[in-house]
């Protein structure tokens, strides 16, 4: 099986992150330091709590800021927000903090957000109609140059919204306030505001009338603009939609889903390695939704024709990965059955020549998204935690392996104070090309410097649901949720049983 190296030019509001940190000088040639072993038990407990304390230790206190990325942290992410909601309610789950601090923490941080500024003004607010612009300054939490008002990163936000809504169930006057906000925070949306119907500017991808724009601009033309792509298409807009039709004041109709996410399904699904499946390159696109959904024995229409649901779907498009890494087509350096993953993430950044990996003319991206899939390979030699992290739920046998086997190899050059480094690639040894972000070792290769708060965030959180199933037990209860799910017409398993309020 031949591939050929490619790139992919993905819509802008599917990287979640997109500056590099400053560039960092090349370090000396020596081993990575090597770190002690652990078993499987261990090492599961050992990623989750150094994983949330990322999300602890950095968000900041006073305006509940998570950082797009730390230690550079240049601005903050909406989405790495959604995560830090749903990590501070783990770590009082696990017993990292107590269930109080989370919860008060909890409080605070719905308190920001919901007295935020909103408004149509292109600068001094945070958001507009409920939604929120995709990064936010750290002195103040108001949009960040000219960054979109974001429909997919404010979605991640309200998962980690009405996570904190249905976990913090207690009577107690903290927990109840955190459940009156949560409502409050996600009823304000309103989601007819970015339908392709309110853009004269039609989709550049296929979006009907009422699919779902990705991001707003204020700034463009009398009344603002949605730009020229919508959520349509398999991809990780699957949980825009639910959350969109699970609204209480301003859902949209069942047409959203059928003639805008899911009207080109059949165009996405595709073999890959012997199996059949909905393709998108990043596994990103197979994750995020899943994080607080369980979507496990649960089926609309689509998938009810495929005889599979969306949970083995991204099982599928998780072994695939691992084959291509056992396969390793294009030769990078490494590669294996235990050390694969590819997804959106930093990386070397281009040198100003071409250099040669194993006899071939190379080219090395900054942040991109990278990726696998029957429709295109976006490989530079870029290995990524994350994407096993994000899976580990989907494929433990094939994921925790993955994970183990890097923390082994790479040591704390990879995996350090708060879990795995964003990326690494060990066939960029260039010491003379530069980088855009991290550090080179004319050995070991390219190191990020940075972690990255949207690829923590699934390494925490599907941890914990393959550990005890805690996220999605808990929105399993959600009403929302429920509601969304039911009007888009999955049927089966928990949905079946399962009430809308």
């Amino acid at each position: 099986m031949t591939f050929r190296l490619g790139s992919l030019a993905l819509p802008f509001l599917a990287l979640a992150a997109c500056t590099p940190a400053a560039t960092t000088a090349p370090a000396p040639s020596s081993a990575p330091p090597a770190l002690a072993p652990l078993t499987e038990a261990q090492f599961a407990e050992d990623l989750s709590e150094r994983t949330f304390r990322y999300f602890w230790d950095t968000t900041s206190r006073e305006r509940c800021l998570a950082p797009d990325r730390w230690p550079s942290n240049p601005f903050s992410s909406i989405a790495s927000t959604g995560f830090a909601l749903t990590a501070f309610g783990i770590g009082a789950e696990r017993g990292y903090v107590t269930r109080d601090e989370a919860a008060e923490r909890t409080r605070d941080c719905l308190r920001f957000y919901w007295t935020a500024p909103q408004g149509p003004a292109a600068s001094g607010v945070s958001g507009y109609k409920g939604f929120f612009y995709h990064f936010l300054n750290n002195e103040d939490g108001t949009r960040r140059g000219k960054t979109e008002l974001s429909t997919v990163d404010t979605t991640l936000l309200l998962g980690g919204v009405l996570f904190a809504q249905s976990y913090y169930d207690r009577d107690t006057a903290v927990e109840a306030e955190i459940r009156d906000l949560a409502e409050k925070i996600y009823a304000r949306v309103d989601w007819t505001f970015v339908q392709r119907r309110n853009s004269s500017i039609p989709s550049g991808n296929g979006g009907g009338p009422d699919a779902i724009a990705m991001g707003w601009y204020p700034e463009r033309g009398a009344g603002g603009d949605f730009g020229t792509h919508d959520w349509v298409g398999y991809n990780e807009g699957m949980l825009v939609y639910i959350l969109a039709l699970g609204s209480p004041t301003h859902a949209v109709s069942k047409d959203a889903w059928d003639k805008g996410w899911a009207a080109r399904l059949d165009e996405d699904w595709g073999r890959f390695y012997g199996r059949d499946f909905l393709q998108f390159e990043p596994l990103f696109g197979h994750q995020y939704s899943h994080v607080w959904v369980d979507f496990r024995g649960i089926r609309d229409a689509f998938m009810r024709g495929k005889g599979i649901d969306y949970f083995e779907n991204s099982r599928r498009a998780t072994l695939s990965q691992r084959d291509y890494g056992a396969d390793n087509p294009n030769n990078w350096t490494d590669y294996s059955a235990d050390i694969w993953g590819w997804t959106a993430s930093d990386g070397p950044g281009y040198s100003k020549d071409e250099y040669s990996v194993n006899g071939t003319p190379r080219s090395f991206n900054g942040y991109m998204a990278r990726g696998v899939s029957a429709k295109r390979i976006v490989d530079d030699g870029t290995i990524v935690p994350t994407a096993p992290g994000g899976s580990v739920a989907f494929a433990p046998e094939a994921a925790i392996p993955a994970l183990m086997a890097m923390r082994v190899k790479y040591g704390a050059r990879l995996y350090s104070r708060y879990g795995f480094k964003d990326a690494i690639n060990p066939s960029f040894t260039f010491t003379d090309a530069g980088s855009k972000s991290g550090a080179v070792d004319p050995q070991h290769g390219w190191v990020a410097g940075d972690y990255l708060g949207i690829d923590q965030g699934p390494i925490l959180a599907m941890m914990e649901n393959h550990r005890s199933g805690l996220v999605w037990k808990v929105m399993r209860k959600n009403p929302h949720i429920i509601r969304g799910l039911k009007r888009i017409g999955f049927t089966g398993g928990w949905l079946d049983e399962a009430k809308a309020e």
